[in-house]
């Protein structure tokens, strides 16, 4: 049973939140708090496995208790508030994810009435996934070992094959014998991607002449505050794309609000919409397929730290076609398992670090 410890200054947002929890099977909710002193209290007694905060609290706001629990107590932190608030302070929620929170998720605006089954998917999805992060690592509980690179890059190498080691300077002398150069980037993560995206685009020159196309697995409303959040750190130009538009050298492009990033064979930007029965919002899946048809071996796909499997079998799609494919390797990862599901159906050429990944892509232009 995954406990979780509710911290809120709202009486009426805690009993949204207990609601919706108690809909969650093998989930419960272990206490409640009125603001961030009563929560540093309960949590030694408590023991909960994850910590679901505020931002905005008087006294000790959500930015303050994520440094404390992070210092005092470190445990996986979900910060669920409403993303579009104006407080009279500076605060910004994805701050949070610098001091060590893990994910974002939106409160309820309309109170218990708003409360539907989506949502709490969308929270309980959330919850299970970060009970398995280690706390202060951030990282997945007994993650698989995985290689550092696949040494054939063919899609059709064996699953048996043993991974070989190879050199900063190797890898990069092999991305300047590549046939084709990249000439786009697609680039796909869900859980903790906000953090390694973040890394990625701050290490990036302001003259890096590529386009980049992003997918980030992200709740509805925070799409504008993580935009600027990252921003801040990055001389690239950071937009949404825009359909019929051609992704232009230089910038990063990720897909408005409900809708999935595509590109049709001239290599403009095709928006779907979203559906209801769509697993995944939005999906890396369509994008890495859409990279795949329209670029071929002039595309360049990376899969990031996340949950689940989308974008595994797109990046597969990419591999196939001649394309340059990357997943991020375990110890940098808050959660493997999205590029782990690509390792295992042999959809990338390298599984690097962040760090890796950031010199991978500088030495593309």
């Amino acid at each position: 049973m995954i406990r979780v410890l509710l911290v809120d200054d709202s009486p009426v947002a805690l009993a949204v939140l207990s609601r919706m929890i108690q809909q969650i099977d093998g989930v419960t909710v272990a206490g409640t708090a009125l603001g961030g002193a009563e929560a540093l209290e309960l949590i030694p007694k408590l023991q909960p496995h994850v910590v679901c905060t505020d931002l905005h609290m008087p006294n000790i706001n959500g930015l303050m208790l994520v440094r404390a629990i992070m210092a005092r107590h470190p445990l996986p932190i979900l910060v669920i508030s409403i993303s579009v608030q104006h407080h009279g302070d500076d605060i910004h929620i994805f701050q949070l994810l610098d001091a060590g929170a893990v994910d974002v998720f939106p409160k309820p605006k309309g109170g218990l009435q708003d409360i539907n089954q989506s949502l709490v998917h969308q929270l309980a999805e959330k919850i299970r996934v970060l009970a398995s992060v280690i706390p202060g690592q951030k990282r997945l509980r007994k993650a698989p070992q995985q290689p550092v690179l696949q040494p054939e890059y063919s899609w059709q190498q064996p699953a048996t094959a043993q991974p070989a080691m190879l050199s900063a300077a190797a890898m990069l002398q092999t991305v300047h014998d590549l046939r084709a150069r990249p000439r786009l980037v697609a680039i796909g993560a869900s859980t903790g991607g906000p953090q390694a995206l973040k890394t990625l685009f701050a290490r990036l020159p302001g003259d890096w002449s590529l386009p980049i196309l992003c997918v980030q697995h992200i709740s509805h409303g925070f799409l504008s505050e993580f935009m600027q959040w990252l921003s801040r750190d990055t001389a690239l130009s950071i937009r949404v794309a825009t359909p019929g538009h051609r992704p232009r050298g230089g910038c990063i492009y990720f897909a408005p609000e409900r809708s999935h990033l595509t590109v049709d064979n001239e290599g403009c930007f095709v928006i779907p919409q979203q559906r209801e029965q769509t697993e995944y919002h939005p999906s890396i899946d369509q994008l890495f397929h859409s990279v795949a048809r329209c670029h071929g071996q002039y595309g360049a796909g990376i899969l990031l730290t996340g949950m689940g499997s989308d974008g595994a079998e797109g990046l597969l799609a990419m591999a196939q076609r001649g394309a340059l494919t990357v997943a991020q390797d375990q110890d940098s990862c808050v959660v493997f398992d999205l590029p782990r599901q690509a390792i295992e159906r042999q959809a990338c050429r390298y599984v690097l670090s962040l760090n890796a990944i950031s010199d991978l892509l500088k030495s593309m232009v």
